[in-house]
């Protein structure tokens, strides 16, 4: 399907409201327009890359003398822009001569408006026509005319996008989240329609949901009132039933831009692959509904930046260098030294929820500690060795690999 043109720019009703007035290019109206911007005169043509319609106010246009006036459009023209929209009747009372003619000159659309529109509601219906003929073309995504489907895709593949795009796009799926909202992203296996349950449970905000081909994909819009968001989606996914296995991104402002939307959804996409990779840090087997977050997977992130195997001799030489008494032990006796350590330093050094935990009794607990600490030769609450005591057991799950156990009965593990 071609893509929309000038003269169907020009005639949206957002456009026509403002009683346009082709001074010159009338030539020229099929040209394809691939966006539309609004920017001052003094930003010039610097922001455009070819195809854009520019709308202007004006303002930069009534002080100045005919040779800016004339460069101005020249510059215009040579950057491939497709037309030039002025307003007038505030800043201009009437559209400078030489600004017509050397549109003229030069073949470029110049149109006036002459009633007052605000320049955002051209903009949203004009970006928004544009998006909706490209996404019912044959080329951009295979999702047909999901629009949602679609920019899920380009957010979590991290495509290169442009903010009024991006904005166009949820809009033309119906995603709006409310002033002040946080977005939440998610990835998911083994959960049907599309998250929709756990999207009424946080109350009915708005949401983004697609399945695709691994995993299904959710942008979830939470109140910005919750004092934790992601706890509150993990919480609302526990709902979600036996057999699901889900991870959350970090919350970022709705109003923060499409890179951020895009952060949370790749983070969680990260945290889910790990999460089916990698054994759990929490003792046993837990069955049901496994629902963790990029947070509460942030060291295996880290210790796996640019992939498991890429990291894996590195990990190994951690592991060895820092753990190989205890591996040892463990080897010859059968014990859970390193499950015991790791457990203990990811909380806080509490015996007595590192004992409850692991489901053993404090005396227990003490006796391996001693043993930890007398095979290491050190202290286990050391300061100065907590971070690499706790990296090295989590580069031990890491190699070894197994991710969670099938998932069937009821039940919701959920970390954070």
């Amino acid at each position: 399907m071609p893509a929309l043109t000038l003269r169907e720019i020009l005639s949206l009703d957002a456009v026509r409201d403002a009683s346009p007035h082709l001074l010159a290019g009338a030539d020229a109206l099929d040209r394809p327009v691939r966006w539309v911007h609004s920017s001052e005169v003094y930003e010039g043509a610097n922001f455009l890359d070819g195809g854009e319609l520019l709308l202007t106010n004006g303002f930069g246009l009534a002080e100045v003398g005919e040779e800016f006036r004339r460069r101005y459009v020249r510059e215009l023209a040579a950057r491939g822009a497709v037309g030039l929209v002025v307003e007038v009747g505030r800043a201009l009372a009437v559209m400078p001569e030489e600004v017509v003619d050397e549109a003229g000159k030069l073949g470029l659309p110049l149109v006036a408006l002459r009633r007052v529109v605000p320049f955002v509601r051209i903009t949203e219906a004009a970006n928004r026509a544009i998006v909706a003929q490209g996404l019912t073309g044959p080329a951009v995504r295979p999702w047909g005319g999901d629009h949602g489907a679609a920019l899920l895709a380009d957010l979590a593949d991290g495509r290169a996008l442009n903010q009024p795009e991006v904005s166009a796009r949820s809009a033309l799926a119906g995603f709006r989240p409310g002033a002040g909202a946080r977005l939440v992203g998610v990835s998911a296996q083994g959960v049907d329609a599309g998250l929709g349950g756990a999207v009424r449970r946080l109350g009915g905000h708005a949401a983004l949901c697609a399945a695709f081909p691994g995993d299904t994909l959710a942008l979830i819009a939470v109140d910005g009132g919750r004092r934790d968001p992601v706890r509150a989606v993990q919480d609302a996914l526990g709902g979600c039933g036996a057999g699901v296995v889900a991870a959350v991104g970090h919350a970022v402002a709705g109003d923060a831009g499409w890179l951020r939307w895009s952060e949370t959804l790749r983070a969680a996409r990260t945290a889910l692959e790990l999460a089916l990779t990698v054994a759990s840090a929490e003792p046993g087997l837990v069955q049901g509904a496994l629902i963790t977050s990029s947070r509460a997977l942030a060291l295996e992130r880290e210790l796996t930046r640019g992939g498991i195997e890429a990291n894996r001799d590195r990990l190994s030489h951690l592991v060895e260098h820092t753990l190989g008494p205890l591996l040892a032990w463990e080897a010859a006796h059968g014990s859970d030294l390193v499950r015991t350590l790791e457990v203990h330093l990811r909380h806080g050094c509490s015996p007595t929820r590192t004992a409850a935990l692991l489901h053993i009794g404090r005396q227990s607990l003490y006796q391996r500690l001693e043993r930890i600490e007398s095979l290491l030769g050190l202290e286990v609450g050391d300061p100065e060795l907590l971070g690499e005591l706790l990296s090295a057991a989590c580069a031990r799950r890491i190699v070894q690999g197994a991710g969670p156990a099938v998932v069937q009965v009821s039940g919701v593990r959920s970390v954070a």
